[in-house]
């Protein structure tokens, strides 16, 4: 690529805080608000007006992992601040009953996504941290070969640093890892890296004619005519499932991908645009199927396409350990346990979507997660939370969804006090003294 130089130039900086989040999804208002509360000057930065990453943004409108089939028993595994976040949706009417999904194989919560908007402004903010919307992190400055200065960041007011001496990437794609040069790995875009989505919601849905489970009607539509040769769908298993008012109904139906069939890559701004484009199609195409087929939904219409594409899978950071697939599906059990993950595997592959559930005749339900998957290789001030954190790629099939992402960016909050307090790194942590703090607030650590 051709380059042109820039002037050099002095960076006013924002300000400067104890702890600097970058990313506002799950596991970054999670991290900013369990700082805020330990007392610790805290800020979150925002590259959108609002937070909640994939779930508000992208659309998704459903919190996965929040629940576990624990032996055969349907709970909610994981609480802490989550169970706050819980409050305030509740007191703004914003959830529905938590519901079967994937062939009745585990719950699943769904919510409103204004009130989730509302809700994790009020978690954030309540708890005393800062935010910083429409702010886009583009890189940082080294204090030295392994502890980060500063983030920088760009919006309509310039180009400034926002100084730090503890920071989280809860960027989703580990950019705040890498440019602090982390290792990590990224999956091949053919036949390796999980397929993006775009999320849809679909009003004036009749519910009476629609039937008790229209979701399995419209799979089975879909198979049928693709079968006819009819039809061709970019993604098989669809999900298709309603909201706190059954008139209305979320759409997970599209996957992205590149000309040559690879995965749209996160990380590259030409296969954005291409995703955005082509998942507009898809969605109108999908719809329009279901439109005159799927009975219950001749009358409905697309009341609202997602911001953005649903990315599942750019960098995973190589931290000091690797969440894999058989730690998921053997519910695995780590010394350092901060928290749970009941998910399954969940593949976003070439056409399709495959599952792969915890092993055993009567399993547990749920892994735990361990200390050690937040902490990057080389840099001592960072902690790296959410779907970006230390997993392989099929671990992160599982462990990148909303539970897990809770999980981590609590304790990753909660931790970076205790690095203010002693002076150290994030690996001098004394982590049954962190497991004690998580408990006392709540988070179930899997160890009963």
């Amino acid at each position: 690529m051709a380059t042109i130089d820039e002037p050099s130039r002095s960076t006013p900086v924002l300000g400067e805080f104890d702890v600097v989040v970058v990313g506002g999804g799950p596991a970054g208002l999670m991290a900013a608000s369990a700082a805020a509360r330990t007392g610790r000057s805290a800020v979150l930065l925002e590259r959108y007006g609002f937070l909640g990453g994939a779930g508000t943004a992208g659309g998704l409108s459903t919190f996965c992992g929040l629940h576990a089939r624990v032996h055969g028993e349907d709970r909610r595994v994981v609480h802490g601040l989550a169970d706050d976040l819980y409050e305030h949706l509740a007191l703004l009417d914003g959830l529905a009953p938590a519901h079967l999904t994937i062939n009745d194989g585990i719950l699943a919560q769904a919510y409103d996504i204004s009130a989730y908007k509302l809700a994790a402004d009020r978690l954030v903010t309540g708890s005393g941290a800062r935010i910083v919307f429409h702010a886009s992190a583009v890189g940082v400055v080294m204090r030295d070969d392994t502890t980060i200065d500063a983030v920088l960041v760009e919006s309509k007011s310039g180009r400034h640093a926002v100084r730090g001496r503890v920071f989280v990437d809860a960027s989703g794609d580990g950019d705040v890892a890498a440019w602090a040069g982390a290792p990590f790995e990224k999956s091949p875009g053919l036949q390796g890296m999980l397929y993006p989505s775009l999320m849809f919601r679909i009003n004036g849905v009749d519910v009476v004619a629609a039937g008790e489970k229209p979701w399995r009607a419209a799979e089975r539509l879909m198979d049928e005519a693709e079968a006819a040769g009819t039809h061709h769908f970019p993604r098989k298993r669809p999900i298709v499932r309603p909201q706190r008012n059954p008139l209305e109904w979320r759409a997970n139906l599209t996957q992205l991908s590149n000309p040559d069939g690879s995965a749209v890559d996160g990380t590259d701004v030409l296969q954005l645009t291409h995703g955005e484009l082509q998942g507009r199609e898809q969605v109108f195409e999908a719809f329009s199927f279901i439109k005159q087929k799927v009975p219950g939904f001749s009358d409905a219409y697309v009341v609202d396409i997602a911001p953005q594409i649903g990315i599942r899978e750019t960098r995973r950071i190589v931290g000091d350990y690797q969440l894999t697939e058989d730690d998921v599906l053997d519910c695995a059990d780590f010394e350092d346990t901060i928290g749970v993950n009941g998910w399954p595997v969940e593949a976003h592959v070439a056409g399709s979507v495959e599952f792969r559930w915890q092993r055993g005749e009567d399993p547990r339900g749920f892994n735990q997660l361990p200390y050690r998957m937040l902490l990057p290789g080389g840099v001592d001030n960072l902690f790296v939370v959410g779907r970006c954190a230390s997993m392989t790629h099929e671990g992160q099939s599982s462990a990148r969804v909303s539970g897990p992402c809770f999980v981590m960016g609590e304790t990753a909050g909660t931790a970076a006090d205790m690095v203010l307090a002693d002076g150290g790194t994030t690996r001098t942590v004394d982590v049954p003294t962190l497991q004690a703090r998580l408990e006392r607030n709540g988070v179930f650590l899997g160890r009963s």
